[in-house]
């Protein structure tokens, strides 16, 4: 049940290859400091048996599509091929043409309360979304983080095409640091729901808190049928600051966490699960269910995760490079590589553009670097 999913030889090699502290570890998420720490989705058509990808693959980064962009954080892929993208520290979301890179804002989010690593963080489109138009948030008010919905008109004037919030899930506790917020809506049409402790160790363990957990809810804020936990949003614990979810070509769900000073994790999630925080961070021999992968803190401070070519691809904030983790099931089958390390700063957000592509959000006015003219921007990158 509980499984150790990466070999001894792959674990050393994966500690050698380690450097030391998360961005959100003992720091807040990219670990500059205390800190904060997408879903993308890929769908390779069905196979019977799993397919390895190969050994070895590569990143090429495509085109830059848009640039200046004030804390990006959330990315939602419309269906003409635009992107929806959120500002932490504004509370907007402007949607950016990916032809031209120009950006038109939609409108301000009401009650967000940007602080620390808090603010407006994660967006997603209704699984309906063609019929009631509907954008989800994620974001931190002035006593929660919680996750509203809100109607996205087209014909009303840039800057008020938002309708008002309707707020479908409230009360995850919030705090300066570990805040998670990435929500995605799941193959089965749910709302899966990455959530931090908010520096609040013991709540990860508390199956009656929402912090420090992945959630599943219908569209509408309940929890979702099938739950592991009777009448509870609860879908795994144990965990510190998830803000990366995807799901493979087989619809089996994949989170990104950060570790504190020791281990940042890639796990394959298992509904009811323990993932262990606070008692263990990375691999443990304590009965929790281990991670696929590992990094130090320095190497990762994951956010981001999307899923392409037979990989996941994990953005790091502390660590500026795009990880690529091989997969044969929910099995690391080569030793993850790493790239673009330092060419763009801090890597916030990625998300399937398709096949073999990806948009990459870079996090560089987030308060933890000097930004560079440009920043932040949106990629298009291929990858293999």
């Amino acid at each position: 049940m509980h499984h150790r999913a990466v070999t001894a030889v792959l674990t050393a090699a994966l500690l050698l290859t380690a450097g030391c502290s998360s961005g959100d570890g003992g720091a807040p998420e990219g670990g500059d400091s205390p800190s904060s720490r997408a879903t993308g989705q890929s769908s390779p058509a069905e196979r019977g048996a799993e397919e390895t990808p190969p050994a070895k693959g590569s990143v090429k980064v495509l085109r830059t599509v848009t640039e200046d962009l004030n804390t990006p954080w959330g990315l939602a892929p419309l269906a003409d091929g635009d992107l929806l993208v959120s500002s932490r520290d504004e509370a907007t979301i402007t949607r950016v043409d990916t032809e031209t890179g120009e950006k038109s804002e939609l409108g301000e989010v009401p009650g967000v309360a940007p602080g620390g690593e808090g603010g407006l963080l994660g967006i997603a489109l209704s699984p309906e979304f063609a019929s009631d138009h509907m954008v989800y948030a994620y974001f931190t008010s002035a006593s929660d983080n919680r996750i509203v919905r809100m109607i996205y008109d087209e014909k009303k004037p840039a800057g008020k095409q938002l309708g008002a919030p309707d707020t479908v899930f409230r009360g995850i506790p919030k705090g300066m640091v570990h805040n998670g917020g990435r929500i995605a809506f799941g193959p089965d049409k749910m709302l899966y729901v990455g959530t931090g402790e908010s520096g609040d160790t013991g709540l990860s363990q508390d199956k009656e808190s929402p912090g420090g957990k992945i959630l599943r809810l219908t569209p509408e804020g309940e929890p979702a049928p099938g739950n592991p936990f009777p009448d509870s949003p609860v879908y795994s614990y144990g965990h510190r600051n998830v803000q990366g979810l995807a799901w493979d070509g087989k619809q089996r769900l994949f989170a990104s966490e950060f570790g504190q000073n020791t281990w940042d994790e890639l796990n394959a999630i298992k509904p009811g699960d323990n993932y262990g925080w606070p008692e263990a961070e990375g691999s443990s021999d304590d009965g929790f269910h281990d991670p696929v992968a590992q990094w130090r803190t320095d190497e990762a401070s994951p956010s981001g995760i999307a899923y392409a070519e037979g990989s996941i691809w994990m953005a790091g904030l502390r660590g500026e490079r795009l990880w690529r983790i091989p997969l044969k099931g929910t099995e690391v089958s080569a030793e993850p590589q790493a790239f673009l390390e330092g060419e763009y700063g801090r890597l916030r957000t990625v998300a399937s553009a398709g096949g073999d592509k990806l948009w990459l959000v870079t996090s560089n006015t987030d308060g933890h670097l000097t930004p560079k003219k440009g920043d932040d921007r949106i990629l298009e990158v291929r990858v293999s």
